[in-house]
């Protein structure tokens, strides 16, 4: 049941968040100080982060390729589609 938790607080996360905290991770982990147990589920909420900031990305990227000219010239973006992972 932990394990869903955390991916519910990393589903709320800004990307800078879930960027610093992966960050953090990689960073402890290169260390090699970390004990077995602890680099495994620190690593697995690693790859949930990585996971999540991907989405973030591919939100933004398909927002920004949504943006078009509106009548005289003036950027208006479109609400991207539902790009839920």
């Amino acid at each position: 049941m932990a394990e869903r938790k955390n991916v519910k607080d990393i589903a709320a996360m800004s990307f800078e968040d879930a960027l610093a905290e992966l960050q953090a991770i990689v960073t402890q982990l290169e260390k090699g100080d970390t004990r077995l147990e602890e680099a495994i589920a620190v690593y697995e909420r690693g790859m949930e982060l990585k996971k999540h900031c991907e989405g973030k990305l591919n939100e933004a990227k398909q927002t920004v390729e949504k943006i078009t000219s509106a009548a005289g010239g003036q950027p208006r973006a479109e609400p991207a589609d539902d790009v839920s992972p």
